[in-house]
């Protein structure tokens, strides 16, 4: 994992190009969570204020998803499938990127730390923006 003091700019987007944003990161710390959704997935959480993500195109591809308590906005590419971002239950007013969409090979340059999301009411206070 790469320390860095500075705020560090990455491009993202979808498996076939239609989606693409970019993101300011502050901390390099990913949430690696285990609730249903996340594991099949395999979503890394990156959630970012949202005057720090901006979506370059591609809004109209995309297609939103929800479930149980429909706070969580799922999104994701109509095209390819892929779950570039979304809105967390966790923190409905930031984007929560998926740091497996990022550009590059930049999954060391995170730290990823493990989140009980299978329990989310015990757990869910433990999440931090």
């Amino acid at each position: 994992m790469t320390n860095r003091n500075e705020p560090v700019t990455y491009d993202g987007g979808c498996h076939c190009g239609i989606v693409r944003f970019r993101v300011i990161v502050d901390k390099h710390e990913a949430i690696d969570c285990n609730c249903s959704i996340c594991q099949k997935k395999g979503f890394l959480h990156l959630i970012v204020p949202p005057e720090q993500f901006t979506l370059l195109s591609g809004d109209q591809a995309l297609t939103t998803y929800t479930f149980n308590t429909h706070t969580a906005k799922h999104t994701f590419c109509s095209i390819c499938g892929i779950h570039p971002f979304y809105r967390p239950r966790s923190h409905p007013q930031a984007i929560d990127v998926n740091l497996r969409c990022l550009e590059g090979n930049v999954l060391s340059e995170f730290s990823i730390v493990p989140f009980d999301g299978a329990n989310w009411e015990e757990n869910a206070h433990k999440i931090k923006e």
